[in-house]
This record gives structure tokens, sequence and C-alpha cells, in this order.
């Protein structure tokens, strides 16, 4: 199991009676999303350590009232961000975070504050490193918001979880991580106006009263400038998205001292927890309500403590966990992967759909045409719906027409998501997903943004299918593997040196600029980025609209007619699957596998 997915049903079962081994597992698995959520949404570094200590205590002393297991990551989430909440106001810490980083400057040890400890810890440079000094001039919700934000963009968390440990509907939590991303935006500017050299002189005459304290009064009056001045909104040129530079930090190094020493695994713990087993959580905020006030006596591990057994373990050797890029963790990491020995094979178009399905339930890897005039001829049986995936296949030539499209029955398929665009939806960011109902065909336009977020790009998936799903046909003109009229020397539609390239997994089929798929039932289409950006325009089709497309010839020196299309349909049930698909609704729409799953 993925170390950032929730355990499993049957442990948190064990857990609210009491297991020992159980209530362990709850707290490796949960330890470094909390420490990693307190440690981004608190502005004092310093204490840190006792709020995940308080959380901890109060998640596995009211796992007994957790009624639902596959709530509980929302639900740990929620105690967490409602402890930092408690924790600040219990201080009298009402001002805004820049504010209170204000107040950490007259320290002594300036390590107490986080954004500089992050960049210590982790030797950050360049754009990510002024992305996380950026992060001081957020007022405190939206430290908090970016503190789930960071996680989602990685794929530790899923946008239901975010929106749900705020207590907001999907749509709400989408206004408001656009409206933070823009603030950290100007933020990012902010930092690189004020790290120029020679000093705009309009912007130096501006900050002299400043004394020095990132706040969100002063970045509203600096952001201002920035935008205004021909020569501050310069350091726009050539800033990377947020996400993917902030993705690979998305788990926190946990000190190794709370790994060590994890004082809310206590008797009194099992106790509390077998004795609340049984109750009924009514939700996230309830259920840190009625976990119990932490922090008993005898089990406060304090800050200093913290520090000092973690530089002991570490002088030692001692052990921490690694934060790991986003797509090498198994949400984003492609089913098939590259051995020591060589590429992975490509899937096979005759693969058996699960590793739960029997031998015989595959098809022949070859079917042998019959031979005219044979005496005996021994027909394969037809492989089932489901027990093939789409093969990785080279381009086909140019200039060669595509085979005839097989016509299936059509109606209507209807479409629900959150942005509406042209006849359909567009999916945009990470967790963004259109629901498909009915019998017809529809349209998945591609576009790869390689110039905002180059990289390793994660597939998208296809979850909660019921009835039959066929990729049919391949168009638009061109592959995104071609290469991109007007662009610099070997650019294609996947990027290219100067602005950066975007790859895909091994094993994953290349896309085309349009992809055509036939429905007749249900099904979800997700959205799931994690290092490379791109784009979805999910739309109504039909057979003709398909057909007339791919049959469309190459036009000599066109800005995106290349080639001819390409036909996929059988018109039976050995179509081609498309991959990443299943009829399961996992809470992580991007650890679906690489293989379709359908049958």
């Amino acid at each position: 199991m993925p170390r950032h997915a929730a355990p499993a049903a049957d442990v948190i079962a064990a857990a609210r009676a009491g297991d020992r081994d159980a209530l362990e597992e709850l707290s490796s698995r949960t330890l470094p999303l909390v420490y990693s959520v307190a440690a981004r949404a608190h502005p004092y570094r310093d204490d840190v350590d006792d709020i995940v200590q308080e959380t901890m205590m109060r998640i596995l002393r009211g796992i007994g009232g957790l009624e639902r297991p596959e709530a509980f990551r929302s639900w740990v989430i929620t105690i967490t961000v409602n402890e930092v909440r408690d924790h600040i106001r219990g201080r009298g810490r009402s001002e805004t975070t820049g504010a209170a980083f204000d107040a950490a400057e007259h320290r002594p040890d300036p390590a107490a504050d986080f954004a500089e400890g992050v960049l210590l810890d982790l030797r950050l440079s360049g754009q990510r490193e002024e992305s996380v000094r950026a992060t001081r001039w957020l007022d405190e919700d939206d430290r908090e918001l970016l503190s789930l934000w960071w996680l989602e963009t990685a794929g530790r968390l899923a946008r239901a979880e975010l929106a749900s440990a705020l207590d907001m509907t999907g749509h709400q939590a989408a206004v408001r991580v656009q409206r933070m991303k823009e603030r950290l935006h100007t933020s990012r500017v902010i930092v690189r106006a004020l790290a120029a050299r020679p000093a705009c002189g309009e912007l130096t005459r501006l900050t002299r009263d400043w004394n020095g304290a990132p706040s969100g009064l002063w970045r509203k009056r600096l952001g201002r400038h920035v935008r205004q001045c021909p020569r501050c909104v310069r350091h726009e040129d050539g800033m990377l998205a947020p996400e993917g530079l902030l993705a690979p930090l998305a788990l926190l190094p946990v000190p190794a001292a709370l790994l060590a020493w994890r004082p809310w695994l206590s008797a009194g713990t099992h106790a509390a927890a077998a004795g609340h087993a049984g109750t009924t959580a009514t939700s996230g905020s309830a259920g840190s309500a009625t976990a119990g006030t932490a922090g008993t006596a005898g089990t406060g591990l304090t800050a200093k403590a913290v520090v000092a057994a973690a530089s002991a373990l570490l002088a030692v050797g001692g052990g921490v966990l690694v934060h790991t890029a986003p797509w090498s963790s198994p949400s984003a990491r492609p089913a098939t992967a590259p051995t020591a020995s060589g590429p992975a094979p490509a899937p096979s178009l005759t693969a058996s759909a699960s590793p739960s399905a029997s031998p015989s339930a595959s098809a022949s890897p070859s079917r042998p045409a019959p031979v005219p005039g044979s005496a005996v001829s021994h027909p394969s049986p037809g492989p089932r719906y489901g027990s093939v995936v789409d093969t990785v296949d080279s381009a086909p030539p140019p200039n060669r027409p595509p085979a005839a499209l097989p016509h299936r029955p059509q109606t209507t398929v209807t479409m629900t998501g959150l942005k509406k665009h042209l006849d359909g939806y567009q999916l945009v960011h990470r967790g963004d997903t259109v629901v498909l109902r009915g019998k017809g065909y529809f349209t998945v336009h591609w576009d790869v943004m390689y110039g905002l977020r180059p990289g390793l790009l994660t597939m998208p998936s296809w979850t909660g299918l019921r009835g039959r799903l066929f990729h049919v046909a391949s168009g638009g003109g061109h592959r995104m593997d071609d290469r991109q009229p007007g662009a610099p020397a070997g650019g294609t539609w996947m990027g290219n040196r100067q602005q950066g390239l975007i790859v895909l997994p091994p094993g994953a089929q290349q896309m085309w600029q349009n992809e055509y798929y036939y429905l007749d039932g249900s099904v979800t289409l997700h959205l799931n980025e994690t290092q490379a950006d791109y784009n979805l325009d999910v739309l109504h089709s039909s057979w003709q609209e398909t057909a007339d497309d791919i049959a469309r010839p190459p036009v000599p020196d066109s800005a995106d007619r290349e080639r001819y299309g390409l036909v996929r349909d059988t018109g039976r049930d050995d179509a081609p699957v498309p991959q990443y698909a299943t009829r399961t609704t996992p809470t992580d729409a991007g650890t679906v596998p690489q293989r379709s799953a359908v049958s």
C-alpha cells in the first residue's frame, strides 16, 4: 500500500478495537501527512512538533468514533487543520502570518522561521527557493490552504479531501485555490523584485518605511507596484508554474525524534480507541471534538527535546523520511516500470485485463488467418470485453488513409463537470473530472502545456465504468510527438529543448491531438496532473464527425495537419479498451493501473 494512502478498512477496524499493531500502522501512515500539513500551515516552526503530538493523540484516541473508514484521511486532515487553528488562537496569535514572522525575527534562533528551515533542510535553489520564500508573504488562511494544495499537487491528497478539510464544496475550493495561487504568484514577483540588483529606485522609495517583515498589507502595496512598474513587471518572465516547483517537496522530512519516540502510542491510547469503538463520528470536525484532550502528563515532547534528540539520532545515522518527487510516488508511477536490464515491454493487446483473470480468459497471442482449402479449422474463441488493452503503436505513414470506421449504434452521451467548454467540459487542474453517460461517441482533445510545466506526464484515468468503453480512433491531424511547424529544431507538440519536454510513462500510448471513444454505459474521466501540465477538452462527437476528421488528408505546410487519422475500432468486443480504466472508484484516481481492468 502506498505510504500516503489511507490504511485498509480492516486495519482501521482493528485500531478502533485498540489493537496495538493496527494503531502502530495507523501512526506510521498518518504521521508524515500530519507533520507536513502542520509544518506548512503554522507560522512558527518550533511549535510544530507539539502540534503534531497533540494531533496524533486526538486521532488515535478518537479513532473509535470514526464510523466510515473511507473518510479516514479527510477526518485526519480536518483534525490537523483544527489543531493548528486552536494552537494559534491559544497563544493569542490573531495577527497575519507576516506579522508572526516579524515577531520571529527577534528570537535568537533565526532557523525557527519555517521557510528558512525548509531552505536549509532541503538545500533548495533557484525558482523553488524563491517560491518557498514567497510563502512568507501569504496570510494565515492562504498558508493553511497552501499546505493542503501543496500535497494535492503531488498526488498526496484528493481535491475532495482538501475541500472536506476546509468545509467547502469542490467548486468553492477550486475558486480559493485559484485566488491563493494568484497571491503566491504576486509574492514570487515581489521576492524577485526585492532581490534584483541594481534595485528599482521607485521600489526602494516605496519600502523606505518597511521593517522588512513580509505581511499581507505589504504584499498588496508592493504587488500594485510590481504589476504597474515597467521594470519590475519583467520579473514575471520565465517564471514556472508553482505545481512543478513545489510538488517534489510534498512530504517534509519528519524529525527523527518523532519517528523514534511516539508517546501517543501508549496504553491509554489503546484503551481510549477501544472505549470509543462503536460510537458515531458525524463529520471530520466532530471526530476532532470527540477525540478528547491530548497532551496528558508524561506524554508531552517539547520542541527543544525534539531538536536535541533529532540531532543525536542524526549524528549516529538515524533515519528520516525522505521526500520524493511526485512521479516516483505510487500514485503517479506507471504500472509497468523500466527494469535494470532495459525498458519495460509495452502492454500486450491480448494481455489479461487483471491479475485475477484466469489464463484461459486471455486472447490468443496471435490468430493465424484461415488457410484456404484447409480440411480442418480450429477457430479460437473471441476475446471477452476487457481482455485486451490498447497496445503501444508507432505512427502510421502520414499519407496512409485510415481503414473504414465501424458504425456502432448511437443515441446521446450526456456530460457533467465543473468547467463548461464549447459543447462539453474542460479539465484543467488535478482532480478535475467529467462524468459521461449514454450511448455514443465523444472526443478527448489534448493540450499539453510544456511551456508552463514540463516533465513526466501522469496519464488521465477512467473510473467507475458501467457498461463498455472503447478507444475507437485517433485524429486531429497529428500525433503529439509529431514535429510542430514553426517550432525550434526537434520541437514537437510535446515540447522542445528551449521550453522543456513533456514525456510519457513507459508503456503509455502516445496520444494524438484528438482521441475518439465510444461509450455504452457510464464512466468518469479524471485529470491526474502531478509534474507535467496538461488540459483535456471533452466534447460531444458522432460517428460521422469522427470518420470525417480521421479521413482528412495531410496538408502541405499546414500548421497542424500532419497525417491522416487512425482507426482502432474493430466493431467487436476485441476493440481496444482505454489504458488506465477500471470499474472501481478509488479515492486517488492517479493510482489506477496502466492495464485496464474492466472484465
